[in-house]
């Protein structure tokens, strides 16, 4: 017996030693934030929990081989056996038990997570609009009336509510050491609470694979005290360009770009979440068309300047009109009003999405149409 359980503890440690050898730095169990911390105790939480199941299951195995061994004098061996009601109730809640077990914390940390947290929910957060480009990310602080490009400045110990869009391709943000990750989706706009409580420089990116530039779509999380985010924000308005429509529509150009800065943000003239074929138009303005990237000898060109007028505020997102919402224009100069930026009307755009409910009463509506 000694000798099966040596060779299991011995498979054991050489998995995890192999798993772990290949984690590299485990940022997410490296919470730097109260968001994070929750999310990180739940995933260590998790795996012992999984790991006593796994560890229950090897020793009953070795019991069981070990007893039921072939012997040439078997004791107590009763082929016919068969049934028990009480084994069979206790598989059947053992499970239950479990299930349980992991759901209950699971669904607490996940609403949590849709809130500011509570340590500093008295506090006014810092709202910042990170819209998603390939490959990039642009950050607009409409309070602050500034906009940066792939490296946002957040304070600590202070909630920091990111508003979440796309302006094409489905990303998803993420930044391991403060918070889990959420979608970023074209016509919609997602609200995640994250905050630091130290200060420091955290690596963020775009978890989910959208072409050839993915690898490029990082950023870097700045946290410092509030009194060095607020002398940043006030130096970065008074000593960056003025973000115009078509250094936006640039932007909007597929590849990479370096950190940038600009006084003043493009909602002041797009709502993208509004008018998700504005990237389009964006396209058309500087003569780029969208290529094979497999294809070696088709060429992208782009020309230094625009070809069309700037294109004027415009909804093509038909959730807008069922829900009978304005575009979120926020004039530099203007501050954010959460009253004014549909938060229910987009919950309500997310539920129809994944009940799939939108689809269905836009054909009830196309037949009523039809009839007549």
């Amino acid at each position: 017996m000694s000798k099966i359980l040596k060779s299991l503890l011995l498979a054991v440690s050489a998995g995890f030693l192999a798993v772990l050898s290949g984690c590299g730095d485990l940022t997410v169990l490296d919470p730097k934030g109260p968001v994070a911390k929750d999310q990180s105790n739940l995933i260590i939480y998790s795996i012992f929990f999984m790991l006593l199941i796994v560890l229950t299951i090897f020793v009953l195995l070795t019991i069981i081989l070990f007893k039921y061994r072939e012997r040439k004098n078997p004791k107590n061996y009763e082929p016919n056996m068969h049934g028990s009601r009480k084994l069979e109730i206790l598989w059947t809640l053992i499970p239950i038990i479990i299930v349980i077990a992991l759901a209950i914390p699971t669904v607490k940390t996940i609403y949590a997570g849709e809130e500011a947290p509570k340590v500093t929910s008295h506090k006014d957060p810092v709202v910042i609009y990170a819209t998603s480009v390939d490959w990039k990310w642009i950050f607009s602080y409409p309070n602050e009336s500034i906009e940066t490009v792939n490296y946002v400045h957040i304070p600590t110990d202070r909630p920091v509510l990111f508003k979440l869009t796309s302006a094409d391709t489905m990303t998803s943000f993420w930044v391991p050491q403060l918070g889990g990750q959420k979608y970023a989706m074209t016509g919609m706009t997602m609200n995640l609470y994250l905050q630091a409580d130290e200060e420091g420089t955290y690596k963020g990116r775009n978890a989910n694979f959208n072409g050839e530039g993915f690898h490029e779509q990082r950023f870097d999380v700045i946290a410092q005290s509030e009194s060095e985010y607020k002398a940043w924000a006030k130096k970065t308005k008074a000593d960056s360009p003025l973000i115009t429509q078509d250094i936006y529509d640039r932007l909007l150009i597929p590849g990479g770009s370096k950190e940038k800065s600009y006084s003043g943000t493009h909602l002041a003239f797009v709502d993208v979440a509004a008018d998700p074929e504005y990237v389009f138009y964006a396209y058309e303005r500087f003569g780029y068309k969208l290529t094979n990237p497999h294809n070696p000898n088709e060429k992208v060109t782009i020309s230094d300047k625009p070809l069309k007028p700037a294109r004027p505020v415009t909804v093509t997102n038909p959730q807008f009109e069922r829900h009978n919402m304005d575009p979120m224009i926020i004039k530099n100069g203007e501050k954010y009003h959460s009253d004014k930026h549909y938060d229910k009307e987009m919950k309500k755009m997310e539920d129809d999405i994944q009940t799939n409910e939108f689809n269905k009463k836009n054909l009830t509506m196309r037949a009523i149409k039809g009839g007549n």
